[in-house]
């Protein structure tokens, strides 16, 4: 029995070869990688078809293995413990194990006879140097190209063929040296010049050529072959001391003769796996990473630390790193897969590795120590004084790496991990090197690059659909084009459309687990505790684009010291981001992939209950700072576990305005969960943040949600209220019938309970939309009606906002003096209760009756007060500034005025309301003042509409 890998992967069989299919090939593969070692049945039937799970794959896993039994021993027949492949284990330790004689296998025999060779040649002796190179040319002999030709695409072998190609450059320089030093220059010449051709930038390769040629009588075409390499070299940018000094030498005829004992130098390494012809991005990254590890002395790290989630390219990033740096390393390259989170084989030891680069430097196998501390001693040897670039892909730990770190400076190493290894950073001095997710530019020219620009250019809206679908990480978007390329009749917007729908996962699913998304996550999430493990199968039923640590600890339902640490696991695993200190993101693969897992979750319920009581409480501790004197509403008791948010440490306005988003999910997902209660209550406490940033859109959505709750409650004041503050929202958005409605509806609600605090603000909002409408009777009546109720009602902070509104009413009518009778009423209220918040209108009131009375300078200091209460309330911040503008145009004073009125203009664009062009006709009659004016189109700012009517009170807030 014969097995050929140096070229395709071949049996025989008395030198006859026995016909094998693609997948007995590749299931010899990878026993024959593994030879004479248990390989698990999951591993194996995760590589053969790429699920390790269904019963359909282990019956095939077993069909394949019991056809390769009968190939390699045709007269066995269901021989399970013994025979070339032994049955191991049982139940899911189980496995197979592939005991054929290693010297069967012609890769084996090939290293062998490397090995005789060499230990022939270091014997010195003339007759011993003849039988080496006889050895050697028959190893040589045996090599038919490529090693596992026919498997190059398969990700498991890549290292072995890169370790391989290694070896066989070793044993043609070690033959042509040999060669060389008996004076048969013309023997090894065949070999190196094809090499030369395959690797026209490998220096040493091209040296030992031209070395030849000089010997062989052959120097103008020795020089050529120097001339040439330096040519190539130099357009690279590489310097190349070894083949200038030879080219020097060859011109000037000054060789040196070889000399006994030469061919023992150390093996130049070529370890690393082939480049990716398809490779986009990264352009910043990589010109970082290169300065780093080939840059000025202050610059320079030997150690680079490459990171990311998975999936995100670190490998790919890493090789290309690799290939473009490998012409500055000519003494070699190692490489090694250390399988830090492979799903199913067991991560690489140092010893290991230290005896798989000991070979690749050319010590012999007998010749290293069996002790982890010799082999790194040997390893430090084989390294120093030489320039060697090291790439440890897939580490777990540091104290994986560690042992292979090299201590010559002369050396580089690249580690790629899914762990943050905080100790190699602040022990061994490792410059990390974090990679994101892709933008849409660089994820969309991903998808262009692997389908094709002429069919990606017709689609143009489909592959930015994908891209964003994908989310930015490259393996998804690499599976993604792979489908669109393997189904050419597919319309781009229809693969679109099917990730788009559920199950996003499985569109993004591939036979190879090691590219299938699902997969490649798992691998992750299995390495953590099971404590983070169970808050990351939770987070995937947070409903909001981010989360702290206070919430992910009301979630799961611990303290917020231990939801900190399991926050540092999670993201020290790259299974969550955090893109500003104390604020974590999930990306929307990662959270399809936990909400899979949390679907199992026993506790999710309970879990979304403390999420949503989180938030709860933490909005309406966030809302009384903004309106301590609103009416309270009796909140929901929180769940066992809670942890709300200490808002006395934040600005409540920059509380919301993060959390924005979440609220509107969490109102939507206490609906869906019948959490009634939640849902109303969210809406209440997130609306004065809405309203006063004028997000009516959001507070439409919002009350309705909560309208509804209320209604399945059968709560008439909660009803009330959730319709008072639609009817805010309606009016907004240019709808005021439709507001007049609602607070109608909400005076219905009432009516049967005793609640004439609760009528007075419908009231008031009622005056509010009379005078939207210009009608100025009707709202005087509602404000009076509303002040007369607050009174009954004994709301003293709704009799001051009542009597604000009535002051108002004159103001719209000429009584100015009566106007500031009420307001100075309202401002003793407020300052008896230290609403600062209720004084923002009176003192804006009291300011526009001030103007129209003519004392400007009264009125400016009432409006800058205004503007020094006002928390949050954008519209009512530009409309202070307009007035404010206005008095000190009157005072004469054209720069202040042009200041304010350029801010209140600025707002406005903002706001998109039509009083703006008001405001920038006023800014234009002010000479000078024109580069004061802001640019519409700069202006950030969601598009919502207003009111145009120039209020100074607020919808009786």
């Amino acid at each position: 029995m014969d097995v050929s890998v140096l070229g395709p992967v071949q049996l025989r069989r008395d030198g006859v070869p026995v016909p094998l299919g693609p997948q007995l090939t590749t299931l010899l593969a990878i026993l024959l990688l593994e030879l004479g070692k248990p390989v698990p049945s999951r591993r194996l039937a995760t590589l053969l078809a790429g699920d390790d799970a269904s019963d359909a794959a282990r019956v095939t896993l077993r069909s394949h293995v019991a056809h390769l039994r009968r190939a390699l021993e045709p007269g066995e027949r269901g021989r399970r413990g013994k025979g070339l492949i032994a049955t191991v284990g049982h139940g899911t330790a189980a496995g197979y194990r592939l005991d054929l004689e290693p010297a069967c296998v012609d890769a084996v025999r090939f290293e062998e006879s490397l090995r005789e060779g060499r230990r022939l040649l270091a014997l010195g002796d003339a007759g011993q140097a003849d039988r080496a190179v006889a050895i050697l040319r028959t190893a040589l002999d045996r090599w038919h190209g490529e090693p596992y030709a026919d498997l190059a695409d398969k990700p498991f072998a890549l290292v072995e063929i890169a370790r391989l190609r290694a070896v066989h450059r070793a044993a043609l320089l070690t033959y042509a040296e040999a060669t060389n030093e008996l004076g048969r220059h013309a023997e090894a010449m065949g070999d190196l010049t094809g090499a030369v051709a395959a690797d026209p930038y490998d220096e040493s390769l091209r040296c030992m050529l031209a070395l030849t040629l000089y010997r062989d009588g052959r120097t103008d075409e020795a020089a050529e072959v120097c001339r040439h390499g330096l040519a190539l070299l130099s357009r690279r940018g590489i310097d190349a001391p070894q083949l200038h000094a030879l080219q020097r030498d060859i011109l000037r005829r000054e060789v040196r003769q070889p000399t006994s004992g030469s061919v023992g130098r150390p093996s130049v390494p070529r370890m690393l796996p082939p480049d990716l012809p398809c490779f986009v991005g990264r352009v910043q990254e990589l010109s970082t990473a290169e300065a780093r590890l080939i840059g000025r002395d202050e610059q320079r790290s030997a150690i680079l630390l490459v990171l990311g989630p998975a999936g995100v390219g670190k490998t790919s990033s890493s090789l290309r790193l690799a290939h473009r740096l490998a012409p500055r390393f000519p003494d070699g390259q190692l490489y090694a897969n250390l399988r830090g989170f492979d799903a199913v084989a067991t991560a690489l030891t140092p010893t290991e590795v230290l005896r798989a680069f000991l070979e690749a430097l050319g010590v012999a196998p007998e010749k290293i120590p069996a002790n982890l501390n010799a082999q790194m001693a040997r390893y430090q040897a084989q390294l120093r004084d030489r320039r060697i670039l090291i790439i440890l892909d897939n580490a777990h730990s540091a104290e994986q790496v560690r042992p292979l770190l090299p201590s010559s400076t002369t050396s580089v190493t690249v580690v790629t991990s899914r762990n943050r290894m905080s100790s190699l950073i602040a022990v061994d001095g490792a410059h990390p090197l974090t990679l994101g997710l892709l933008d849409e530019d660089e994820a969309g020219q991903l998808v262009h690059d692997r389908i094709g620009t002429d069919r990606a250019g017709k689609e143009p809206e489909a592959v930015s659909d994908i891209a964003r679908l994908c989310a930015g990480l490259p393996l998804a978007l690499s599976i993604a084009a792979a489908r669109a390329a393997a189904n050419p009749q597919f319309t781009l917007r229809s693969l679109a459309d099917d990730l788009a729908g559920a199950g996003v996962l499985d569109r993004l699913a591939d036979s190879d687990s090691s590219v299938d998304v699902r997969a490649v996550f798992s691998w992750s999430y299995r390495a953590l505790t099971p404590a983070a493990a169970r808050l990351f199968r939770l987070l995937g039923q947070h409903p909001g684009p981010e989360f702290t640590a206070a919430s992910a600890a009301s979630l799961a339902g611990v303290s917020r010291r231990a939801a900190n640490a399991l926050l540092a696991e999670l993201t020290g695993a790259h299974l969550t981001g955090e893109p500003v200190p104390g604020r974590y993101v999930l990306h929307d693969l990662l959270r399809a992939y936990a909400g899979e897992l949390s679907e199992a979750e026993p506790e999710r319920h309970a879990a979304l209950r403390r999420v949503l009581d989180h938030y709860l409480r933490s909005a309406v501790a966030a809302d009384r700072v903004l309106m301590p004197y609103r009416l309270p509403v009796a909140v929901v008791a929180p769940q066992e576990g809670v942890i709300p948010e200490d808002i006395a440490e934040v600005d409540p306005i920059a509380w919301f305005t993060v959390e924005h988003q979440t609220l509107i999910a969490m109102v939507g997902w206490a609906a869906q969960a019948g959490l009634d209660r939640h849902a109303w209550q969210l809406a209440w406490a997130a609306a004065t943040y809405l309203g006063r940033g004028s997000y009516w859109h959001d507070v439409l959505t919002t009350q309705s949600l909560a309208l509804s709750a209320a209604s399945r409650l059968d709560d008439r004041s909660a009803q009330a209220q959730c319709r008072r503050e639609l009817s805010h929202a309606l009016a907004g958005l240019g709808r005021p019938e439709q507001a007049r409605d609602q607070l109608h509806r909400a005076l219905t609600d009432l009516a049967d309970v005793a609640d004439p605090n609760g009528e007075a603000y419908i009231h008031l909002s009622l005056g509010w939309l009379c005078e939207l409408q210009d009608d100025r009777r009707a709202a005087t009546h509602h404000d009076r009606v509303a002040l007369d109720l607050f009174r009954q009602g004994g709301d003293r902070s709704g009799q001051a906002r009542a009597l604000n509104a009535v002051g108002w009413d004159h103001a719209q009518v000429g009584n100015y003096r009566q106007a500031i009778g009420y307001c100075r009423q309202a401002l003793s209220l407020h300052a008896e209760l230290g609403d600062d918040a209720g004084a923002v209108n009176t003192w804006d009131t009291l300011g526009y009756a001030y103007q129209h009375l003519g004392d400007y300078t009264i009125a400016v200091e009432c409006y800058e007060q205004a503007l020094r209460l006002n928390v949050g309330h954008r519209f009512k911040e530009a409309e202070a500034l307009a007035h404010l503008g206005d008095c000190h145009h009157a005072l004469g004073d054209m720069t202040a005025a042009a200041t304010s009125w350029g801010r209140a203009y600025a707002i406005m664009i903002e706001l998109r309301t039509d009083g703006a062009e008001a405001v920038r006709a006023k800014l234009e009659l002010c000479g000078g003042t024109r580069a004061r004016m802001p640019v519409a189109g700069h202006v950030e700012g969601e598009r919502r509409a207003l009111s145009t009517a120039p209020r100074t009170r607020s919808p009786g807030k």
